[in-house]
């Protein structure tokens, strides 16, 4: 790839930050929401105020007490006051947030004033809900039954005692919308920490959640705290560009002489700059899954295959094995499928494959644990229009589909790339990437370090975001050999060059 075509390449979902809507204009840069004063917020800020700390009160640990100062606010003496929205508006952020609530206590932080990561004393809950401190709050409909919905409670609870300071550092992505203005792709929280452990991994949002300013959908919005529920105090908030979508490694890339252990492949991929690995779901997954967790890194996917023919084991016990490892963490099964009785591609297995694909999606679903089938050159699911017919028969919101970018250019022409990626769109739960030379039809061509290769990735980026996906891409390094750090090192380099483009 040239780099004239990556300087004019505009790519990844870049839309949220760094366009604006009507009437409004999204910060740039990173903004620090508290200081001095209020010039940061807009309107009626009510009771709140500024101090230089906060604690317990000392006669009602219910309540908290201010100290002189600044650099502290503190939503009033009853902690019952207005919720405050920031002037700077925001679409892709990534944002740190310090707070402070006493016993009993409740608050929220709104992206964009629509959507909350819940604020809570949940000290000492075993099972936490989307209610609990760092969940993501519940949608609300009168007319539905129940009324609420689509929460979703931290895989851990992550809580500090009453009085003592906390943090969220969250990566949030912005809905996308078409020209003509119409949604494309929902809103999602790329990553929740909350107090240095990772609670939400890639969760999509429908709309906004329970007690939000506005019950429409913007490209951008303004950060919201709520003021209204109970005391609490914040500090030390800051918003700043999110970035270009999680880059991830599969292990296809991250094994060689020197890299054989989880523990190495993981470290590898941390020191580089990669989000996150994925690994086949055989021998050693639940080793990744803990060195995954002990670097903050995402366990992305685990490969994995089904079975469809009459007379076939329709799984085998690494499959229920790898959902019990990657239980509450909304991670994913590469679901490759294989018939021994069906033509690659051919609609006469679907009635076995959806029935297979439910029973997987359900012992999914019970466990937080999503499924993406994995087209796969020669397989029954060998191509993007398959995973798309078959995950839509199958009806299930934790089933998706993969855009494998060498198994497609081996079965298809690259020239239909639009075509597919918007059929897709509704189920892209994942993409694979590499280098690979336009044309090719072997490995050795289709799967390349990303710094190598003809084929236009930039512009196949671009149409990715075009179309909405904002989720993780990885890099796919099958059979392309040598040093994996070099290889990993060249192709960070060379996706960072990438992002970079859209600025220049």
């Amino acid at each position: 790839m040239s780099m004239s075509r990556m300087r004019i390449t505009v790519v990844l979902a870049v839309v949220g930050f760094c366009c604006g809507i009507a009437g409004s204009r999204p910060a740039e840069g990173r903004v620090e929401l508290i200081g001095g004063d209020f010039s940061q917020w807009r309107g009626n800020t009510g009771d709140w105020s500024i101090c230089g700390e906060a604690g317990l009160k000392s006669d009602n640990a219910g309540l908290l007490a201010g100290k002189a100062g600044s650099g502290v606010i503190v939503n009033g003496p009853t902690g019952r006051t207005v919720n405050i929205l920031s002037k700077a508006e925001f679409g892709d952020v990534r944002a740190h947030v310090e707070f402070m609530v006493p016993k009993g206590s409740n608050s929220g932080v709104y992206f964009q004033g629509r959507y909350e990561v819940q604020v809570f004393d949940s000290w000492g809950v075993k099972e936490p809900h989307y209610s609990d401190c760092g969940g993501i709050y519940q949608r609300w409909d009168d007319n539905r039954q129940p009324q609420g919905y689509e929460g979703h409670g931290p895989k851990v609870n992550a809580s500090k005692a009453p009085g003592q300071w906390q943090s969220f550092d969250v990566v949030f992505r912005t809905p996308r919308f078409d020209k003509a203005g119409r949604k494309i792709a929902n809103a999602r929280f790329e990553k929740v920490v909350h107090n240095g452990v990772v609670v939400h991994s890639d969760v999509v949002v429908t709309g906004p959640t329970r007690a939000s300013t506005w019950n429409d959908e913007k490209a951008v919005g303004p950060l919201m705290l709520q003021g209204d529920h109970g005391p609490v105090a914040y500090r030390n908030i800051w918003l700043e560009p999110a970035g270009p979508n999680p880059f991830f490694a599969m292990d296809t890339a991250t094994k060689d002489a020197k890299h054989q252990s989880a523990k190495e492949q993981v470290e590898m991929v941390k020191e580089l700059g990669y989000s996150g690995i994925g690994p086949h779901a055989g021998g050693g997954l639940e080793e990744m899954a803990a060195e995954c967790e002990k670097n903050g890194v995402s366990l992305v996917a685990a490969y994995v295959g089904a079975n469809i023919g009459s007379g076939q084991q329709k799984y085998g016990p690494e499959l229920p094995a790898a959902i019990e490892t990657l239980k509450g963490t909304n991670s994913m099964l590469w679901l490759f499928v294989q018939s021994n009785e069906d033509k690659v591609s051919s609609p006469s297995g679907d009635e076995r494959a959806v029935a297979v694909i439910r029973e997987i999606a359900d012992m999914a679903e019970a466990k937080g644990v999503r499924v993406a089938l994995y087209p796969h050159t020669g397989f029954w699911v060998e191509r993007v229009e398959d995973a798309v017919r078959v995950v839509g028969k199958a009806g299930r919101k934790n089933v998706g589909v993969t855009f494998n970018l060498c198994h497609w250019l081996m079965v298809d022409d690259e020239k239909n790339a639009e075509s597919l990626i918007k059929q897709a769109i509704p189920y892209l739960f994942v993409v694979t990437i590499n280098g690979a030379d336009s044309g090719g039809k072997d490995w050795g061509k289709l799967i390349q370090t990303l710094d190598k290769g003809t084929f236009d990735m930039g512009g196949f980026l671009k149409t990715l975001s075009e179309q909405g996906y904002t989720g993780p891409i990885g890099f796919q390094g099958y059979g392309i050999g040598g040093d994996a750090y070099e290889n990993l090192k060249r192709t960070m380099a060379a996706w960072r060059r990438l992002w970079a483009g859209m600025n220049q």
